[in-house]
């Protein structure tokens, strides 16, 4: 009874106000709710409305605001001013970080900014090959999507400048691998990347190696790196390459190694090895000069170096492809024609 008093009496006092009055509280009253039943929603929409478009790349441009990148994410219209409220009541989303992302068809934009603002950008990779040279890694390179600023033979120069590599040929000096990176990575800075892990790689076997070994620097393991990759692609066979090439520098014999006769002759080789080009008078013709060539001749991966580095322990002179990848070793010349015959000749 007192609260039906108290209603009718507040009734009363209602009715006594001046009609403009009342009607004037009335429509602020109406308006404030209106205006927070407007705002409940907007911000109830803005923590699920969805990403518009399908999975793709996204770039936040640097210095770009929060507020204008959720609006227009957004798959519906969504309001400037509420947009502002949203962010404050979750400021955690307000730091966003320049970048090119990868957001997914039915993300909401809540999802998306948490990924801006984690600077998690999209990331990609490129295989640069153990056995090929420098020349193909410049193509790899130029095809990879979204690597910035190709590389031409004409660059060869500027990068053996920049990496301060001593020898006049670059090649050999960057490690196989695949290289990771994101939008607006230059193929400079693989190749950055590639020759400071060859670099390491390098020196940290090079101090473990086998002592009497007869390479008289960590270079020319990288050179006999390079020829062992290009003999045989089978890991179990790589030691026992290194056996007979280390076997004939003991020994002072010319190597006689395919590859670098290849690499010697260059675009002339059309896949036949003729005799001219095992008697062509060039530094690389190990046919021709004794001991090493006077550098790499590929890219060497870290097992053909590991190999080069920690041969087997073998009497082994000569080798000879018997098919499949795999090889026949002999110890004597007349074993290895005897094996040329069989496998070669008689084929």
């Amino acid at each position: 009874m007192k609260i039906i008093a108290l209603f009718g009496a507040c009734k009363a006092r209602w009715r006594r106000w001046p009609k403009i009055i009342r009607i004037f509280s009335t429509t602020v009253a109406a308006s404030v709710f209106a205006i927070t039943l407007w705002g409940s929603l907007s911000l109830q929409q803005l923590d699920s409305v969805l990403l518009k478009g399908d999975s793709r790349l996204y770039t936040v441009a640097k210095g770009a605001k929060a507020k204008d990148v959720l609006m227009q994410l957004a798959s519906e219209p969504v309001s400037s001013f509420w947009s502002v409220i949203w962010l404050k009541i979750h400021p955690e989303f307000s730091q966003i970080k320049a970048g090119t992302y990868k957001i997914e068809k039915g993300w909401n934009v809540k999802h998306a900014l948490q990924v801006f603002v984690s600077g998690k950008e999209a990331v990609f990779s490129v295989t640069l090959v153990e056995g090929q040279r420098i020349e193909d890694w410049l193509v790899t390179l130029s095809k990879a999507p979204y690597l910035e600023q190709p590389l031409t033979p004409d660059d060869l120069i500027s990068l053996r400048s920049e990496f301060n590599i001593e020898q006049d040929n670059i090649e050999g000096w960057f490690l196989p691998e695949t290289y990771s990176y994101t939008v607006g990575t230059t193929s400079r800075e693989i190749l950055r990347r590639a020759h400071a892990d060859m670099k390491s790689y390098l020196d940290k076997n090079w101090k473990n190696r086998d002592k009497s070994l007869p390479y008289a620097s960590a270079y020319d393991a990288l050179i006999m790196a390079s020829i062992i990759e290009k003999e045989t692609a089978q890991a179990t066979e790589r030691p026992r390459i290194a056996s007979v090439f280390v076997n004939r520098l003991n020994k002072k014999m010319k190597l006689q190694t395919d590859p670098t006769v290849i690499y010697g002759v260059k675009d002339r080789y059309d896949g036949n090895i003729r005799r001219s080009d095992l008697e062509d008078d060039n530094p690389y013709n190990t046919y021709v000069i004794n001991g090493l060539p006077p550098t790499p001749i590929a890219m060497p991966s870290k097992a053909a170096i590991k190999a080069a580095l920690h041969p087997d322990k073998t009497n082994y002179l000569y080798f000879v492809a018997k098919g499949g990848g795999a090889h026949k070793f002999s110890t004597s010349l007349a074993e290895h024609n005897n094996a040329v015959k069989r496998y070669v000749l008689e084929q």
